[in-house]
């Protein structure tokens, strides 16, 4: 099935933020439109709750022909160049002065720590599994990263439990956290965390891409075109959002 002629036809969650929501005022709409006006498209959207059976239900039906960010790796789709890298963060009160970037911080077994848990089944995110490797458990709060799908931007819970004091610091994927950090109300302190390979196999660190049908090598190779000739404006877009951008030398060229 070929990608339409005259829309950027997106695959994407409506109630997402940062990233996308139905009044698409999230970083990855703003995207689309930039690569819909860059085609001579207009960008249109299958809305779809980003969980289990998003991409069935979306990209392999046909229903649309891009997402706007996965995981460079990710094997359910065909990925394009990443256009951003981003990390794990810690997210604290300023007022607090926790100054912690390192899972392996002693500090982390006296304080209450928040993470998201993602899937159904409880799956850990990469900073959840290496405190668990640590023994630290007791301390640990976890929050559904899918949350209360009828309120607004359910993963938003874990980085208002910081803002609120129910936690003293959560361990959350950069581009929320720093998104959050921007509109909160209380001044927060974004700080990557910096534990590299310690923890391997878990990562904190992932490169993001577009992701098109499997074999749709057109689609995918105008998104590439873009990414390369665009990559100043993408930074620039993603540094308005709050994301935590991790340069590469892929990524930094033109990005600065």
């Amino acid at each position: 099935m070929a990608a339409s002629a005259t829309e950027l036809r997106v695959c994407a969650d409506p109630n997402n933020m940062p990233f996308s929501n139905s009044a698409e005022l999230g970083f990855e709409n703003r995207l689309a439109a930039m690569i819909a006006d860059h085609l001579g498209k207009q960008a249109s959207y299958t809305w779809w709750a980003q969980r289990r059976g998003f991409i069935r239900n979306t990209l392999k039906a046909g229903k649309c022909d891009v997402v706007m960010g996965v995981p460079s790796t990710y094997d359910l789709v065909e990925a394009t160049i990443p256009y951003y890298r981003s990390t794990y963060v810690f997210l604290s009160r300023q007022d607090q002065h926790l100054d912690v970037a390192s899972l392996l911080d002693p500090k982390l077994r006296k304080l209450t720590i928040g993470v998201h848990l993602i899937g159904d089944d409880g799956n850990n995110a990469p900073p959840a599994q290496a405190l668990g490797d640590q023994g630290i458990v007791d301390n640990v709060r976890g929050y559904s990263i899918y949350g209360d799908y009828r309120q607004a931007d359910p993963p938003a819970r874990l980085l208002e439990a910081v803002e609120n004091r129910e936690i003293d610091v959560a361990a959350a994927w950069g581009p929320l956290a720093g998104y959050f950090a921007k509109l909160s109300p209380v001044p927060l302190t974004v700080t990557p965390i910096q534990d590299g390979d310690r923890f391997a196999p878990q990562q904190f660190q992932f490169s993001i891409s577009m992701g098109v049908r499997k074999g749709d090598h057109a689609l995918r190779d105008q998104l590439n075109a873009f990414i390369v000739g665009h990559r100043a404006e993408i930074a620039t877009l993603l540094r308005d959002y709050g994301v935590p951008l991790v340069e590469t030398p892929e990524t930094a060229s033109g990005g600065h």
